[in-house]
């Protein structure tokens, strides 16, 4: 199992229409095949900026490595995130 993670900052006003329709269009990620427990998540930690996180689960690297080529997720990433997100760091664990 991989569990990829994201947090992350957007360039948008928090509260602000443009910030709900990014969480919004990010939905079309959990329909990708292979992705379980799609979580989109509010980041209430002080010790960061980052306001948002997503999470979500993959079976094995085969998976995960479908979802990153899917046509959904390639369009997602050029369309939304790249112009949309300001800052972002991104971890992947597997378990112990």
């Amino acid at each position: 199992m991989i569990r990829h993670t994201v947090a992350f900052r957007l360039r948008h006003r928090e509260g602000s229409s443009e910030e709900t329709a990014f969480l919004a269009a990010a939905k079309v990620l959990a329909a990708i095949p292979g992705v379980q427990k799609f979580e989109q998540l509010r980041q209430v930690s002080p010790k960061n900026d980052y306001r948002f996180g997503f999470s979500m689960e993959f079976a094995d690297q085969a998976a995960y490595s479908g979802y990153n080529d899917h046509p959904d997720h390639v369009a997602f990433v050029r369309d939304r995130w790249v112009p949309e997100v300001a800052a972002f760091t991104e971890i992947d664990y597997v378990p112990l």
